[in-house]
């Protein structure tokens, strides 16, 4: 692809994500994730997805032509996780919609972004 007379790299990369249950020692199937694309204060919501059993997508969140250099962000739908899975939370929970803002600089490498959760606490890193 061309831009200004510049040669701009294949999107062959992708986006994935995994959630685990820490806490309960297993994935985190069945959780609503939603994945943003940001531009300043603007929002454009890229896709509404679900884990499966294994606590991942069915397929990459982004993929070729739409794996593009931004600011992005999962929102994590915990709260509703754990009332599904029948974990004992607080009223409301203590975690609920978990935001996970991140980077993506290079549209032709995997961008795996797992997150590691229980009903008190969350983290996460760049994975492979």
């Amino acid at each position: 692809m061309r831009l200004l007379g510049l040669v701009q790299p294949a999107a062959t990369g992708k986006l994935t994500t995994h959630v685990l249950d820490t806490a309960a020692g297993c994935p985190a199937g069945g959780l609503p994730v939603t994945l943003w694309r940001l531009d300043g204060e603007a929002r454009e919501r890229v896709g509404s997805f679900v884990t499966n059993d294994d606590g991942r997508l069915d397929a990459p969140a982004l993929a070729g032509e739409a794996m593009t250099a931004g600011t992005y962000e999962w929102v994590f739908e915990c709260g509703v996780y754990f009332a599904r899975a029948s974990r004992p939370t607080a009223a409301p929970p203590f975690l609920d919609r978990v935001p996970l803002r991140f980077g993506i600089s290079n549209p032709e490498a995997h961008y795996h972004v797992p997150l590691l959760l229980s009903p008190w606490s969350f983290s996460t890193y760049r994975g492979s």
